[in-house]
């Protein structure tokens, strides 16, 4: 109609560029697979670009949180930012991010922040902390609240590979974990479509499963018999200790117990968002069979 001004086609070139903090993470890589391979502008940053090992044709920019002047050059023209954060860091990034004209930022955090059951839990109130420093900081942001993430079986390798054997506590209680590339396809959501409804939800697998249970998945996948060595509360203490500080370990010890008592839900999160059904734990173990080999 006249008078109506024409406007551009959308191209590559005027879509918003998305940074990708911390993209060989195992999050982050699959939300910048996820963006590039639907065509979105993006942008990876990592500490040290020669050795990134990332898609070609994907810029990389060095940029570390614990170093605030590797910041603006890395943020310089991009629109959005998939960030996962530490509580020391994000300040710095925020002021930063405000400084470079980033209008959203996409945060992995904790579904722990929600669950009355985690109050006081190290690992809980470390997210909550980032989160705290954001909702002050003046930047529009979305954040996305995992439970319990597939990949943490990745822990057991060690054991699996030179004992056959994994220890824990409580062996059978339940949790629904969640494989980290639905988690960034939950991410990829809320990047693509900023207010999006429903993805800041606590967000889980779509089924409860025993941590006995996914030694045994685990066991299926990779063809070796799997042994459980439970340990007590205070054997479990110390062995996480082994990987990790006090603090630490006593969280993970926490989450198990409240797992036991059978405080870890599940959630419709990741159907509602993603239109389909979240990725199983065989899946995420018949995937990763190889590191526990």
């Amino acid at each position: 109609m006249p008078g109506l001004p024409m406007l551009a086609p959308e191209t590559k070139e005027n879509r918003v560029t998305t940074l990708v903090i911390g993209a060989r993470g195992s999050v982050g890589r699959h939300v910048l697979d996820q963006l590039s391979g639907a065509g979105e502008p993006v942008r990876a940053s990592v500490r040290n670009p020669a050795s990134a090992a990332l898609p070609a044709g994907v810029p990389v920019v060095a940029a570390d949180l614990a170093a605030p002047e590797t910041l603006p050059a890395a943020l310089a023209g991009v629109r959005q930012v998939f960030l996962y954060a530490t509580a020391s860091g994000t300040a710095a990034f925020a002021e930063a991010a405000r400084t470079a004209g980033v209008e959203h930022v996409v945060l992995l955090s904790s579904g722990s922040v929600l669950l009355p059951s985690a109050r006081g839990n190290a690992v809980a109130e470390h997210h909550r902390d980032v989160e705290r420093i954001l909702e002050t900081s003046g930047l529009r942001w979305t954040p996305i609240r995992p439970l319990v993430l597939a990949n943490n079986a990745l822990g057991w390798a060690s054991s699996i590979r030179d004992a056959g054997v994994v220890r824990l506590p409580h062996p059978e209680a339940a949790t629904a974990p969640i494989h980290e590339r639905d988690i960034a396809a939950v991410a990829v959501a809320a990047l693509r479509d900023p207010g999006r409804e429903g993805v800041s939800d606590l967000l889980t697998g779509g089924a409860l499963i025993s941590q006995r249970r996914q030694v045994d998945v685990l066991a299926e996948a990779t063809g070796q018999p799997i042994r459980v060595e439970e340990l007590t509360p205070a054997q479990a203490q110390e062995h996480f200790e082994r990987f990790g500080p006090p603090e630490i370990a006593k969280s993970i010890v926490e989450f198990i117990a409240a797992a036991a008592r059978g405080e870890s839900p599940k959630t419709d999160t990741a159907q509602r968002v993603l239109g389909r059904e979240p990725l199983t734990f065989a899946q995420w173990a018949a995937e990763h069979a190889g590191e526990f080999a």
